[in-house]
């Protein structure tokens, strides 16, 4: 079995301090102008205590730069590339084939994990961009069944990433839609993620898309956040062992406590340790800190892909 990477988001420097003490592998942050969907946008300077921090404990840093690029953003790129070379950054998630191509132009040390959100689905898609393009790792749309996802594995050439907990991104457009709609409506309120705005369809009371507008355009997220915790064994036996955490709804305390069941729960699977009465223990106390007004389910993972178009 390949040994089991966690990446986890972060929200502070503080939290990156908490997240490497109980074992974190990977570190993902990132600033306002490359990255998206991220719990807090970090300056500069504090990317380069992050990467201080994060490589004084031997692990590694992954920044995003997945962000959909105009051309003022790719011709700023290259300045910030500089910089997260100068702090040493391990990896860059990429979603935008020209910041592949300008990687590999100007030789940038750093490995790329390809993520383009939904539109990673297929092992042919996946390798593809492995020999082209000499990337590293990809990360999986997160609406692909598990009878798919066990199909892919046996064709995957490079580690894919699954989301094991967290909000799972629907929709993004870089339109700035919830602006226009207060123009319709001649409504005047916040746009953030912590206006904790949300969706809902007009036949479901209970429907709960959770909705944001930044510089990057428009968020809309799932109705439920994933929670992999029953599914760990089954995601390991297909050879799926780099797992991501993201605490983008999710804040402080409760997110590190999260993370730390599932780095326990590695540690019980690397040991032969791991039961099913185990599994539904953790996946209780996930759920007791998980916070109330958001819903957990496996998202699509027990669909039957027929059913998924």
């Amino acid at each position: 079995m390949d040994k089991i990477i966690i990446t986890a988001t972060a929200e502070s420097i503080e939290q990156v301090q908490d997240l490497l003490k109980i074992g974190v592998d990977r570190i993902y942050v990132g600033d306002k102008a490359f990255g998206l969907r991220l719990p807090k946008t970090f300056s500069d300077k504090d990317l380069k205590k992050i990467a201080q921090l994060v490589h004084e404990a031997g692990k590694e840093l992954t920044v995003a730069v997945n962000a959909l690029m105009h051309q003022g953003m790719m011709d700023a790129l290259p300045e910030y590339l500089d910089f997260l070379e100068d702090i040493g950054a391990d990896y860059i998630t990429v979603g935008d084939a020209g910041v592949i191509y300008i990687c590999q132009r100007d030789k940038r040390p750093f490995k790329l994990i390809y993520d383009a959100s939904v539109m990673v689905t297929s092992s042919r898609q996946v390798n593809f961009w492995g020999k082209t393009a000499g990337v590293s790792e990809a990360v999986l749309a997160r609406e692909i069944p598990s009878a798919e996802l066990f199909k892919m594995s046996e064709n995957l050439e490079i580690p894919a990433e699954i989301l094991v907990y967290g909000a799972s991104v629907i929709h993004h457009s870089k339109r700035p839609l919830l602006q226009n709609y207060y123009n319709f409506t001649h409504i005047d309120d916040e746009k953030t993620r912590q206006r904790d705005l949300f969706l809902a369809e007009p036949s479901d009371k209970d429907s709960h898309y959770s909705i944001y507008e930044d510089n990057h355009g428009t968020h809309i997220f799932a109705n439920n956040d994933i929670d992999l915790m029953t599914k760990l064994s089954e995601l390991v036996e297909h050879g799926y062992t780099h797992w991501k955490l993201d605490g983008i709804y999710c804040p402080g305390g409760n997110f590190t406590k999260i993370v730390e069941k599932f780095i326990k729960a590695r540690e019980l699977i690397e040991a032969g340790q791991w039961t099913n009465d185990r599994a539904f223990l953790f996946d209780e106390e996930i759920r007791k800190l998980h916070p109330v007004n958001r819903d957990l389910d496996t998202g699509f993972y027990d669909f039957d892909p027929d059913l998924v178009k």
